[in-house]
C-alpha cells in the first residue's frame, strides 16, 4: 500500500473568536505507511461532524485531546478494514473510531471499535454513538422526567435536540422546540411530533414561552445557551432541571459573555442546573444503545440525518453546523458503504 495516497484536510488556522472559514484548513496528499504491528488501515467511509470539533481547535476543551497546526483534522468515522497487523481486525470488517479527515487512517487497533452488521451501521455516527449518548444520559439522568412534565428544547432541530425531543414525547411530556426559521419549526411539528415549536429568529423568547406552558417548564434542555437560556431561565417552574449540553451560541465569540444573568431565578424556584458530558456514562452506553435499538424497531423513534458527499466538501459541511443549514445529524459520505 505504500504507493497509495492518502488525501487530507490538516489544520490550517485557530478560528477562536470567530466563524470557522474554508482557509482554516488545507489540503494535501501524502503516501500511505507500511503498517507495523498492531495497526490497521481503514478505508473512510462516513464523517460525522459536532460543534465541539470548533473547540478542540482553538484547544478550549479541557477534556479533549490537545490539536497543533499542520495536523490531520480530527472527527469521528466509519470505515472498512483494507489492511492489518492485528489479529483481532480483517479486512472487510466495519469499525468506528477518531478517523479523522482523510480518505485512509492508520491507526492502532486499540483506537479501534468492531461494528456489528446489524443493519445499524451508520447509526453509531448518531443516535448510537456519542450524539444519542448525550441525547440519552442528558435527558433521562440529568433532566429526571416524569410523565406530564413540560420539557423545553433549545436546537430541537440538530442532532441532539431531536433525540430529545422523541425521548420526552416517549416519555409522556409535553414537549416544545426552538429552531430558528419556519422550515425547521414546521419539522419539529410534522417531522418530530412535538407539541409546540418557538422560532427564535422571529418570535420573543420569553412571551413565547410562556404562551406554551404558563407554570414554567419543567425541564430545560439547552444546547444553545446566550438569549434562549437567560428566557428559559424566566420560564421554569418549581423543582426544574436544566441540563447543558451545548452552548453553540458561544462558539464564535472571542471573549464568551458571562453567565445567566437571571441565575438567581435557581433560587427562586429550587431549581437545578447541571452540565452534561457523554464520556462520564461509557459503561452504561450498551444500556442506552439497546433502549434506542428497541425504539427504532418500534418505530417509535425517527433518526434524521443530513448527508452531504464528496471529501473535498468537508470544511463546507463541517461550517453547515454553524449557520444552521443542517436538519438533524451532519454527516458527508466519502465512499458509500456496499
Amino acid at each position: 500500500m505504500t504507493n497509495a495516497e492518502n488525501k487530507q484536510w490538516l489544520i490550517d488556522g485557530n478560528p477562536a473568536g470567530r466563524k470557522v472559514a474554508k482557509s482554516d484548513f488545507k489540503m494535501v496528499s501524502a503516501p500511505l505507511p507500511d503498517l507495523t504491528d498492531g495497526q490497521v488501515m481503514v478505508e473512510v467511509e462516513y464523517l460525522e461532524f459536532t460543534p465541539s470539533l470548533k473547540g478542540q481547535m482553538e484547544n478550549r476543551l479541557a477534556y479533549a485531546a490537545k490539536t497543533e497546526k499542520g495536523q490531520v483534522m480530527r472527527g469521528r468515522g466509519i470505515g472498512r478494514v483494507i489492511e492489518s497487523c492485528s489479529s483481532s481486525f480483517k479486512t472487510g470488517m466495519t469499525v468506528h473510531g477518531y478517523l479523522g479527515w482523510q480518505t485512509h487512517s492508520v491507526m492502532d487497533s486499540r483506537d479501534l471499535t468492531i461494528l456489528p452488521d446489524d443493519g445499524f451501521t451508520r447509526l453509531h455516527l448518531g443516535p448510537l454513538g456519542s450524539t444519542g449518548m448525550a441525547a440519552y444520559f442528558g435527558f433521562f439522568d440529568a433532566g429526571k422526567p416524569k410523565s406530564g412534565d413540560n420539557v423545553l428544547i433549545s436546537g430541537a432541530a440538530g442532532a441532539v435536540g431531536s433525540m430529545v425531543g422523541q425521548m420526552a414525547k416517549i416519555s409522556g411530556c409535553k414537549v416544545v422546540g426552538v429552531a430558528g426559521g419556519p422550515q425547521k419549526c414546521e419539522h419539529l411539528i410534522n417531522g418530530l411530533k412535538l407539541d409546540g415549536a418557538i422560532d427564535y429568529k422571529s418570535e420573543e423568547l420569553k412571551t413565547a414561552m410562556k404562551r406554551h406552558a404558563p407554570n414554567g417548564f419543567d425541564v430545560i434542555f439547552d444546547n444553545v445557551g446566550g438569549p434562549f437560556l437567560d428566557a428559559a431561565l424566566a420560564n421554569m417552574a418549581v423543582g426544574a432541571r436544566v441540563v447543558i449540553c451545548g452552548a453553540i451560541s458561544r462558539y464564535e465569540t472571542d471573549n464568551p459573555p458571562p453567565g445567566p444573568k437571571n441565575y438567581f431565578q435557581l433560587v427562586h424556584k429550587r431549581a437545578n442546573m447541571r452540565g452534561i458530558l457523554s464520556p462520564d456514562y461509557k459503561e452504561r452506553f450498551p444500556e442506552a444503545r439497546a433502549q434506542i435499538k428497541s425504539w427504532i424497531a418500534e418505530d417509535k423513534f425517527r433518526y434524521f440525518e443530513d448527508i452531504q458527499e464528496g471529501f473535498d466538501n468537508i470544511p463546507s459541511t463541517f461550517m453547515r453546523l454553524f449557520s444552521g443549514k443542517n436538519l438533524g445529524k451532519q454527516l458527508l459520505k466519502i465512499k458509500a458503504l456496499e
